[in-house]
């Protein structure tokens, strides 16, 4: 693969760049140096929210954008400022969630605060997916919504995440935007953001090109992205979704798949 082909990498964050322990391993960070050695950009594009991904760009050493909140923020972490954010509105947010008790009964939720330094409010029994993420329980629902949202996390007791993902796909219609992005994650965001809404953004702010991009993902919510992008890589865990629109699969996250591929692509020295 001719490493002229790529001049955008982007990456999901969980189940894919970062190991289980939340840390990015040598051989990867020497594979994302040789991919700016090539003069090729290196966006992160995930579903975390740009207050919970700046620790770890500080530790990537990305002065530059990332797609965060699902592609609901641009973030400039040079300037430490948002370049574009849209936000989910907290009546449709409410109404939405209500259609989806409905149909399930009870379900457990957190939102992620709008801004460079919102907070993730958690309710009473809402279990983080991340425990090294940190959050802020509230005693009840309405104090999630009192301040604007980017989007809202849902678990369910007993439903897996994809029986919830379905349903609340079936009954919030244009309400919001459905996604899986990893094991206990099924959220709402605002309707017709994707990660490739965000990434689209990006890319035309730095003058790249989709038919010059490669992604990396595990998850549904990656599938967007995969489709923006000329060539799309699932880890070898990966939703099986999500595998089904990949390009190809690559190794596990923990067997440094991402580095995999772009040592192919840009070389090992």
């Amino acid at each position: 693969m001719d490493r002229t082909a790529y001049s955008l990498v982007a990456t999901d964050l969980d189940g894919t760049l970062l190991r289980g322990d939340d840390t990015v391993s040598d051989r990867s960070l020497a594979a994302l140096a040789r991919v700016a050695g090539a003069g090729a950009r290196h966006l992160v594009v995930t579903g975390r929210p740009a207050p919970r991904v700046r620790p770890l760009l500080d530790r990537l050493g990305c002065t530059g954008l990332a797609v965060c909140g699902q592609g609901a923020q641009v973030y400039d972490a040079g300037a430490h400022r948002m370049l574009w954010s849209v936000t989910l509105d907290r009546e449709l947010a409410e109404t939405a969630l209500g259609k989806i008790e409905a149909e399930v009964g009870q379900v457990h939720a957190a939102v992620d605060q709008d801004g460079v330094d919102g907070l993730t409010l958690i309710e009473p029994d809402y279990l983080m997916p991340h425990p090294t993420l940190p959050a802020v329980r509230v005693e009840r629902r309405a104090q999630l919504w009192s301040t604007p949202i980017s989007k809202v996390l849902l678990r369910h007791p007993e439903l897996t995440d994809d029986e919830l993902a379905a349903t609340a796909r079936a009954v919030v219609g244009s309400l919001a935007t459905v996604t899986m992005s990893g094991p206990g994650t099924v959220e709402l965001q605002p309707c017709g953001i994707t990660k490739a809404t965000g990434l689209a953004l990006a890319a035309e702010h730095l003058g790249l090109e989709r038919r010059r991009t490669i992604a990396f993902g595990d998850m549904p919510n990656d599938i967007p992205m995969f489709q923006w992008a000329a060539h799309g890589v699932a880890m070898a865990g990966a939703h099986p979704e999500l595998k089904a629109v990949a390009d190809e699969v690559t190794t596990t996250n923990e067997d440094d798949g991402v580095a995999v591929v772009l040592e192919r692509i840009f070389g090992t020295s």
